[in-house]
């Protein structure tokens, strides 16, 4: 008996083993942080799993192009050229991309319901607005030094040729640089040039641009949207998207699910997946990107509901039925196998179990093709159906388009801003996009600035006979932006009459975060670069206790241990 008693430890031990280290990608989803593309204007890509400097390695990566509501986990890099770029943390932090911005999305994880967040800004201009809660992390590395938010703060940095340099908006932060740590206040303007370790000061920033006026804009239309929203649902901590939520639609009571939601403009015919694109992930899988400007929350979290005389609604119920969002997921629906060998999808309800008969399966199928989702399909069709829980990869082709990989553009701060003083703008020439003040809003017209000094009307007619192009406007409310077809857009790196490639300028690593490493497992077994508490590089692997070691950036530099992820939604707060 003893004997068998072992024999029957080991193959426990050793099953127990398969299953922590050898577990498939997709295993951990629901704990991964991801976050969300919730902005594309012009020209944005994307790359996944980058380690060490895309603009050194972008040969060696596959580049696509960014659409709206694209999942972003550790290890993508974002990428803007003749266009710009907003993303949206769980709590309501924002980070914007200018033109020609590379930024790095190192390590996203999540440890006791805090937030670690370490962004590299490869080149170009972002801004942030950051509200962290109880036990988040938030950093941004950019050329030779690091700036750390422990409060509530706005902040612009610039990565160029010659230096980096970071301005405080609103708030106060800490820019940390070879050991040294310096306080930073609103008003403040921390500087440092490219190699030279001692040459860091503090100056008065310099006026506002275009840009920081644009990235204003949004925070305070995010800001109010937000808040209007949670009165509807306040019993999450996760609250990117609930903005969009009460710009685009209603809602209303629903027994036994609370308040749900149902978009404007769609009639009972309605599908939720009638309008968006598919992307693949080798990590979670077939993801849903909904093509309108609130496809996020709807497609990732909660589920869907038909109610007669009203259609198909979206319940932020979590799976048991208790308040708040649930794990996220790639796409509200699930996947089903037909006997003839067709796959379909139905829209998840909230009360679904995993592996078992959707709830919803009695409102019909929609089919999958190679094309993505289809007509809908009669339950009572000739085809037995069961649930499928990991569609193949080939069961659609991949909807979002190949891209060219991003170029190092050539910009000082020298030219731009003088000694430390001056304007905080990119440093481009002839841009064509601008912010008109008369708008409020961001424009594609090198006239904004004759308009906006004319003292000239708003309204499409005045701009029209202005010259100015007029393009029909994507969002409502405070979200309103005028964007130009793709096809109007000038290649940003024409024009500029620079004469040499720039070098590349070596970044340390971002600051390590000192904190315990908890036992939950790492989410990123598929190679991505990360950091903090949820390493998982490639080489890294995850073994019982959960830990693994970040890639150091391509300079070098210290390598802080990782650990598990968590819930999305620990720690966020309302705006």
């Amino acid at each position: 008996m003893a004997s068998l008693r072992r024999v029957l430890s080991i193959l426990f031990f050793t099953w127990f083993l398969a299953s922590c280290i050898g577990a498939p990608a997709y295993a951990d989803v629901s704990h991964a942080r991801i976050v969300r593309l919730s902005l594309v204007q012009g020209d944005v890509r994307f790359a996944r799993d980058v380690k060490g400097d895309p603009l050194s390695d972008s040969s060696q990566l596959s580049w696509e192009t960014a659409a709206l509501n694209l999942p972003i986990r550790q290890g993508y890099v974002v990428a803007t050229d003749n266009g710009r770029a907003e993303v949206e943390f769980e709590n309501g932090a924002l980070a914007f991309l200018a033109e020609n911005t590379v930024l790095q999305f190192y390590d996203l994880s999540s440890e006791d319901g805090g937030m670690t967040t370490r962004l590299i800004l490869r080149q170009g201009s972002a801004e942030f607005y950051v509200n962290p809660a109880r036990g988040d992390y938030f950093s941004v590395t950019g050329g030779d030094f690091s700036v750390e938010a422990e409060s509530k703060v706005t902040f612009r940095m610039n990565n160029f040729d010659d230096g980096s340099k970071v301005s405080v908006l609103h708030g106060h932060l800490t820019a940390l640089a070879n050991g040294k740590n310096t306080d930073l206040s609103k008003g403040d303007e921390f500087f440092m040039r490219a190699g030279e370790a001692g040459s860091g000061e503090v100056a008065r920033a310099g006026d506002s641009d275009e840009f920081d006026q644009w990235a204003a804009s949004r925070i305070s239309a995010a800001s109010s949207a937000t808040n209007a929203a949670m009165q509807y649902w306040g019993d999450s901590g996760y609250v990117s998207g609930y903005g969009d939520l009460y710009t685009y639609g209603a809602w209303f009571p629903v027994a036994g699910y609370g308040n749900c939601w149902r978009p404007y403009g769609v009639g009972l015919g309605w599908s939720p997946f009638d309008y968006g694109s598919w992307y693949f992930d080798p990590f979670f899988g077939w993801a849903f990107l909904g093509g309108y400007s609130w496809g996020w929350l709807p497609y990732h979290y909660g589920g869907w509901i038909f109610r007669p005389g009203a259609g198909w609604v979206w319940s932020p119920t979590a799976r048991t039925g208790g308040p708040g969002v649930g794990r996220w997921q790639p796409v509200t629906g699930v996947w089903m196998r037909g006997s003839n060998g067709g796959t379909a999808i139905v829209p998840m309800h909230p009360l679904d179990a995993k592996g078992k008969t959707p709830l919803n399966l009695s409102q019909g199928m929609f089919a999958v093709t190679t094309r993505g989702v289809t007509g809908q399909i009669a339950p009572e069709s000739d085809a037995r159906w069961k649930v499928e829980n990991k569609p193949a990869r080939d069961v659609m082709q991949n909807q979002l388009a190949t891209a060219t990989a991003p170029t190092r553009v050539s910009r000082t701060m020298v030219a731009e801003t003088g000694a430390g003083g001056g304007t905080r703008g990119t440093a481009r020439a002839a841009s064509t996009i601008v912010f008109d003040r008369n708008e409020g809003r961001f424009v594609n017209s090198a006239t904004a600035r004759t308009n906006e000094a004319a003292g000239a009307g708003t309204g499409n007619a005045d701009q029209a006979q202005r010259g100015m192009k007029v393009y029909p406007s994507q969002n409502r409310g405070g979200n309103d932006t005028r964007l130009p077809p793709a096809a109007d857009h000038v290649n940003a790196r024409e024009g500029q009459g620079r004469q040499f490639s720039p070098a590349a300028r070596a970044t340390p690593a971002p600051p390590s975060v000192s904190r315990s490493v908890s036992n939950e497992r790492v989410f990123n077994q598929v190679g991505s670069s990360g950091g903090g508490r949820a390493g998982g590089g490639a080489g890294a692997s995850a073994g019982a206790s959960g830990r693994a070691s970040a890639p150091a950036a391509s300079s070098g530099g210290a390598r802080s241990s990782g650990g598990g992820s968590g819930s999305p939604g620990g720690g966020g707060r309302p705006h």
